[in-house]
């Protein structure tokens, strides 16, 4: 809703023209995307940018569920578009607990906790009861771990066997954490992450460890 608004998400779509072609981008819409409290006017804005606000995808056994967790932050200007968002999830699940997945992966933007699931709630965690819901969805079908953002610092903790996994920013930092990213690599047994700092990158790249458990994926 700001003046800069269609020239930040030029100078955004120019950069990743710049991505290799062999990497697949998937968005996860959140907060400075649709708004603290979205409309489907906001929602609808996002759609057309960067695709849908949430669906699911398949790789190598691994079943992939993004989510829109504005709507599960405040819905109050579209309780139509979170009730659609929450059918849409029960089947999904219903179809994780089905199959013989390797494992389940959430991607939303705002964390389940940050650290405790019975922590208090504030802006950068879910309500207490909203959380607790999507938790016993999430352990019942087996997911493993979720991925979010929003705090703009490293947290995270777990629930059940579930993995709530806080990644800091690439770019504005609220705490301690370096400018950076979270490298994440997927096996059938397991789920190992790192977080580095750009300039870990630049100078070392990826662990040793991080690039043999990918050379043997492949």
């Amino acid at each position: 809703g700001t003046q800069w608004r269609k020239d930040q998400e030029q100078d955004l779509k120019n950069v990743l023209k710049n991505t290799d072609e062999d990497i697949p981008l998937v968005f996860v819409s959140g907060n400075h995307d649709i708004g603290n409290t979205p409309t489907r006017e906001t929602i609808d804005n996002y759609c057309k940018n960067w695709g849908d606000d949430y669906f699911s995808f398949w790789v190598g056994g691994v079943f992939f569920l993004v989510l829109n967790s504005q709507l599960y932050f405040d819905s109050s200007k579209c309780p139509e578009l979170k009730q659609a968002q929450d059918v849409w999830l029960n089947e999904q699940l219903a179809v994780a607990e089905k199959c013989k997945c390797k494992h389940v992966i959430v991607f939303q933007h705002i964390p389940l906790f940050l650290r405790k699931p019975e922590e208090d709630h504030d802006y950068f965690n879910l309500e207490k009861s909203v959380r607790q819901e999507i938790m016993e969805k999430f352990h019942k079908a087996g997911v493993k771990a979720v991925f979010s953002g929003h705090y703009h610092r490293n947290a995270g903790g777990s629930y059940r066997g579930l993995e709530m996994v806080v990644s800091s920013a690439i770019g504005c930092q609220l705490g301690e954490d370096a400018h950076g990213l979270r490298v994440v690599v997927v096996t059938d047994e397991k789920i190992v992450h790192r977080y580095y700092s750009l300039n870990e990158l630049s100078s070392q790249g990826i662990e040793k460890e991080l690039l043999d458990m990918l050379a043997k994926q492949n």
